[in-house]
């Protein structure tokens, strides 16, 4: 028999409900409570079974909590746990590599695209803004990249671990620029702010047991104030003009001195070597002059013969061609045609007769 759902409305006869009640179990038939009471069990096992099962991603630790109370952390992989929400488990990313932006913020990371950021607002402005050691301004621009290293302490030491972490690494980044002059914060002192900023900011983020390590803090941009910027750049091209000019007086200085110093050093062997040169040919000269004098004792004819006609060898080597004529010869006369009135011919007879 079909169940009509009129029979539930308001009977205008006044019937009694445990009536209305009989008449409905009437039309549903034997054995229906059984089977609605068989489907809120099957009902309530699905949902103990869908609830005890957790799975932590590979980059992830899950904590556990037990009606709110930690019990302890379970690592990656399928997990089961007391059901219908006896026991929580909450996935804290410890593999993940996060980072906070100061200064600016990145709506759009590039990938194959160029990044994208936000337009900068006043909390931007107020966070970049700081104040040297050297009481100069400079807008500086950074990131910190961390990573959660203790889950517990993460999620119940602290209230809001993002804006903790935010508060206490620009304090950090505020006292190590306050101890450094702009030129070392814009140029030469990059890398030692950022070092220090970061064992600061560790140490304050274990102090207040944020359970986060901190990885790495990356200066991104700094600059002066918009409105100063184009003095400090002129500055800034009057000290490298400055530094240019120095460093090629040096490089003149490097090349000139060892120059002269090699000069000098030349000079001086070459005045030593002439000296030695000097000295050993007085002394050969003096020696020869000593062993000629002792042959000449020995022999002095032979001696002066000999000693003549080197002297004589020696000299006609160096006069060159020579024609000797001898006064007594009549023949030879004629063949130079001594007596002829060409000039050349005469310029040459001259030339011979001049050498005789």
């Amino acid at each position: 028999m079909a169940w009509n759902p009129h029979v539930l409305k308001s009977d205008p006869r006044g019937r009694d409900p445990s009536d209305v009640l009989r008449e409905l179990q009437r039309q549903l038939g034997p054995g229906m409570g059984r089977r609605i009471l068989f489907g809120i069990l099957g009902l309530v096992l699905l949902v103990g079974v869908m609830t005890s099962y957790a799975q932590v991603e590979p980059d992830e630790v899950g904590v556990i909590l037990r009606l709110g109370r930690f019990i302890g952390t379970v690592e990656p992989g399928p997990h089961f746990r007391m059901p219908f929400g006896v026991d929580r488990i909450v996935k804290v990313p410890v593999q993940r590599q996060l980072k906070a932006e100061f200064g600016f913020r990145t709506e759009r990371a590039g990938g194959r695209g160029a990044s994208s950021y936000a337009a900068e607002s006043s909390d931007m402005k107020r966070e970049s803004l700081m104040l040297t050691g050297d009481l100069n301004v400079a807008v500086v621009e950074w990131i910190v990249q961390y990573k959660i290293k203790d889950p517990y302490q993460y999620l119940f030491k602290v209230k809001n671990v993002e804006s903790m972490l935010r508060d206490i690494a620009e304090a950090s980044m505020r006292a190590v620029v306050g101890d450094h002059s702009v030129n070392e914060v814009l140029t030469t002192g990059r890398q030692a702010v950022a070092s220090q900023a970061k064992l600061m900011l560790q140490d304050l983020a274990d102090r207040y047991e944020t359970g986060v390590d901190i990885q790495q803090v990356v200066l991104q941009d700094v600059n002066p104030p918009d409105p100063v910027k184009p003095s400090f750049n002129e500055v800034n091209q009057a000290i490298q003009e400055k530094e240019r000019v120095i460093n090629e007086a040096y490089a003149e200085l490097n090349r000139v001195i060892p120059r002269a110093k090699g000069e000098a050093e030349e000079a001086l062997r070459s005045a030593e070597g002439y000296a030695i040169e000097r000295v050993n040919r007085a002394k050969g000269e003096a020696d020869r002059f000593a062993r000629v004098y002792e042959e000449y004792r020995k022999a002095p004819d032979v001696t002066r013969r000999r000693m003549y006609l080197e002297t004589v060898s020696q000299v006609l080597q160096r006069a060159g061609q020579k024609v000797v004529v001898d006064e007594s010869v009549k023949g030879l006369t004629p063949l130079l045609n001594m007596q002829a009135t060409d000039p050349a011919v005469s310029a040459s007879a001259s030339q011979m007769e001049g050498r005789r």
